[in-house]
C-alpha cells in the first residue's frame, strides 16, 4: 500500500523497518560463528591465510548476484584508490582479529572491539569534521576505561595481542569512515564485491611475501580437511551475515539498527560457553556492561542530535 505521490504508507514503513531489525538481529546473531570457525581454523592455518580465503569465498558468493544484477559499481581511479583503502583496513582488521582469537576467548575480544562506535565517533570529529560535544567525548573515555577492564587481565595472560583488538576497532571505524563516502553513490552488493577483491588481492600479497618464512601469522600452509570446512565456515558464515547486513540497511536507518549490534557480545559469550567452555569474570562483565552503554549513549545522542531541525550554520556547529 502506498499514499499519494509514490510515498510508501505508514504501515509499509512499518513493515519494512521491522523487516530492517528482524534482518540485523538474525545477522548480528550468527555473526560471532564468523568468529568460532576462525578460532578453530587459526590452530592450524595462519592468520593471513584464513583472511585471504575468507575474501576468496566472499568473492565468490558475491559473483552470481553480481552476475544477475549486472551493476558492477562505480571503477574510476578515485573510486578504486577508495575501494582499495577499504579492502585493505578490512584485511588488516582481520589478520588482528583472527591473530588475538588464537589466545583470547572470542567475548573477550569481540568486547574489546567494541569500542570501535567510540573511536569513530573521535575519527568522524578530526576527519569529517562532525561536532562533538563533551558528553560525547566522556561518554568515549567511559568506555576506554570499560576495555581497559577486559584487556589488563588479558594483557597479562596474552601480552601486547590483547591490544590487537582495539587496532581491529580502529581499522573497522577508517573502513567506515571510507565507506560513508562512497556509499551515497555506490551499490551496496558492488561495493562488497570490490572490497572482496581488494582484500583478496592484499592477502594474497602477503601471503606470497610470507610463504616460507616460518612466520606463525604469514607463512601459508596446506590446510587439513577439517581446517578446510572451517575455513569454508568462515567464508560462508561472513557471505551470510553481509548478505543479511545489506537487506538490513536497505529496509531501516541506520541508527536504528546500531543498538542492535551490541547483542553480538551476547551471542558470542552463549556460542563461546558452548563450543570452547570460555565465560567472562565479574570484572570482564563490568567493563563489557560499561562499553555497551557507552557505545548506546553515543549513539542516543547521535539521534537526538540528528533529529532537530537544522535552520541555518549557526544551529549545524552547536555542540550536541
Amino acid at each position: 500500500m502506498t499514499a499519494q505521490n509514490g510515498i510508501p504508507s505508514p504501515r509499509l514503513r512499518a513493515s519494512e523497518l521491522t523487516i530492517g531489525l528482524l534482518t540485523m538481529f538474525v545477522a548480528v546473531l550468527i555473526s560471532p560463528i564468523i568468529d568460532i570457525f576462525s578460532k578453530l581454523a587459526a590452530v592450524t592455518v595462519p592468520p593471513v591465510e584464513v583472511t585471504a580465503v575468507r575474501f576468496l569465498l566472499q568473492l565468490v558468493f558475491t559473483l552470481p548476484v553480481m552476475l544477475v544484477r549486472r551493476n558492477w559499481g562505480v571503477w574510476t581511479f578515485e573510486h578504486a584508490a577508495l575501494h582499495a583503502m577499504r579492502g585493505g583496513t578490512l584485511m588488516l582488521s582481520m589478520i588482528c582479529f583472527v591473530t588475538t582469537l588464537q589466545v583470547m576467548e572470542v567475548a573477550d575480544a569481540i568486547a574489546i572491539f567494541f569500542v570501535e562506535p567510540i573511536i569513530l565517533t573521535i575519527l568522524s570529529s578530526v576527519f569529517l569534521k562532525e561536532t562533538i560535544g563533551w558528553r560525547r567525548y566522556t561518554a568515549c573515555a567511559v568506555g576506554f576505561f570499560g576495555a581497559m577492564l577486559i584487556i589488563q587481565p588479558s594483557f597479562q595472560e596474552v601480552g601486547l595481542i590483547a591490544l590487537l583488538p582495539v587496532v581491529t576497532a580502529f581499522c573497522i571505524a577508517v573502513y567506515a569512515l571510507l565507506t560513508r563516502v562512497v556509499s551515497h553513490r555506490e551499490d551496496a552488493w558492488a561495493m562488497q564485491f570490490q572490497t572482496a577483491i581488494w582484500g583478496m588481492l592484499f592477502s594474497g600479497i602477503l601471503l606470497w611475501l610470507g610463504h616460507g618464512s616460518g612466520s606463525p601469522i604469514f607463512d601459508s600452509v596446506v590446510p587439513s580437511l577439517r581446517a578446510g570446512l572451517y575455513l569454508l565456515g568462515v567464508g560462508a558464515t561472513a557471505a551470510l551475515a553481509g548478505i543479511l547486513s545489506v537487506y538490513a540497511y536497505r529496509s531501516a536507518p541506520a541508527s536504528t539498527l546500531a543498538p542492535i549490534q551490541y547483542f553480538e557480545i551476547v551471542s558470542a559469550t552463549i556460542f563461546g560457553w558452548l563450543i570452547f567452555d570460555d565465560f567472562p569474570n565479574l570484572m570482564k562483565w563490568v567493563g563489557i556492561l560499561i562499553i555497551i552503554a557507552s557505545g548506546l549513549y553515543i549513539i542516543w545522542r547521535e539521534r537526538r542530535f540528528a533529529s532537530k531541525p537544522v535552520s541555518d550554520t549557526s544551529e549545524a556547529t552547536r555542540a550536541p
